[in-house]
């Protein structure tokens, strides 16, 4: 059978959705498991090193606060079905670029000095 084509790679897996803010990205995966679908999530950071994109799952201080909004976003998405079905409404189409736009932080309440 030297002449018979080899055979096609099994399909890979492709996460069902993802988030990236900045070089911070999320991947969300879906499994069937008896009982019913579970999600899983994987984080990595981008970055870019000798001409080629290359990512780690090592994060550092000034990654912390921008992998806690990925993963915050991760879980909304994953959340969001479920917050439909008990009467929430749905955003479908969302992407991480949409879920921050035009988003401030809120304003700290002003407290009266000592002495005042």
């Amino acid at each position: 059978m030297a002449n018979s084509p080899a055979p096609a790679p099994a399909p890979r897996n492709q996460p069902v959705h993802e988030v990236r803010l900045g070089g911070i990205k999320a991947a969300i995966w879906q499994n069937q498991t008896e009982a019913g679908v579970r999600y899983n999530v994987t984080f990595e950071r981008l970055y870019h090193q000798e001409g080629e994109w290359r990512s780690t799952g090592s994060f550092g201080r000034d990654d912390l606060l921008l992998l806690g909004k990925v993963a915050d976003l991760a879980h909304s998405w994953i959340i969001e079905p479920e917050a439909a079905e008990a009467g929430a409404p749905a955003q479908a189409g969302r992407t991480a670029a949409a879920d921050l736009k035009g988003k401030s932080l809120p304003k700290r309440p002003v407290t009266a000095k000592a002495g005042e």
